[in-house]
């Protein structure tokens, strides 16, 4: 009866660790399944609001895309500006999650787009500088996403501990709008500081090496005027004296 007993508390307490080893092995898989899907999403999709600056440079008869995720319903807005470089135009097209062309290719020195309610998706912004064959072109490129519709989540959250909170929802929701106006202008107003600046430069030098050119111009022609000056009064003295 003993060794019976023995050999069931036996076979119990092996059972009972193979089914902790199959929860635990279970549960690590669905830990990775989890982390695999959060990886593929970026890190910004469950943010209200994202704003981005880039400065970027395309090469001469070359053409850029980049890619913007944007959620469902989510306000997408893009502009771009060339800083400088050759005739200071470039191309901008955009394309939409489904591969449409939303803003087709203008050359322009400055365009933007706004898309009010994204289908959700990946957008596409391209920069072509194609027309121009020798000069490469820095651009500036100002991007946004929006979701409105996360104040509304707010206030339903806030809703549930019984407060009303209509008349806040509806201010918040303004100021954001704002904020995104002026954030916008900002954009615009560092594109046309971003060109300025880069024609102060441009000025400079071409300034500084006008001038230099013209200095070693002006001491070159004293010089030779100097040289030929002194030849009309360079005197030959003859060894020999005539009688």
């Amino acid at each position: 009866m003993n060794k019976s007993k023995m050999r069931l508390t036996w076979q119990r307490e092996q059972i009972n660790n193979l089914l902790l080893t199959f929860a635990l092995i279970c549960c690590c898989c669905l830990i990775n399944v989890a982390s695999a899907q959060e990886a593929q999403q970026p890190w910004y999709e469950n943010l209200p609001a994202v704003a981005m600056d880039y400065k970027v440079h395309i090469d001469a008869g070359k053409e850029d895309c980049y890619h913007q995720y944007v959620q469902a319903g989510a306000t997408f807005y893009v502009s771009f500006s060339v800083v400088r470089g050759g005739d200071g135009m470039a191309g901008f097209a955009v394309r939409n999650p489904a591969n449409e062309v939303v803003k087709p290719y203008q050359w322009q020195a400055t365009a933007d787009y706004t898309d009010q309610v994204s289908p959700g998706g990946y957008y596409s912004v391209c920069i072509d500088n194609q027309f121009s064959r020798f000069a490469g072109k820095l651009v500036n490129i100002y991007i946004t996403v929006v979701k409105y519709d996360a104040w509304d989540k707010y206030a339903k959250e806030i809703e549930q501990l019984q407060l009303n909170m209509q008349n806040f929802t509806a201010t918040i929701g303004t100021v954001e709008r704002n904020i995104n106006d002026m954030m916008g202008y900002q954009a615009h107003s560092r594109h046309r500081e971003a060109r300025d600046y880069a024609l102060l430069l441009d000025n400079n030098s071409y300034i500084q090496t006008f001038s230099l050119s013209q200095i070693v111009v002006i001491l070159i022609t004293c010089s030779i005027q100097v040289f030929f000056v002194r030849k009309l009064f360079d005197v030959k003295s003859n060894s020999r004296s005539r009688i």
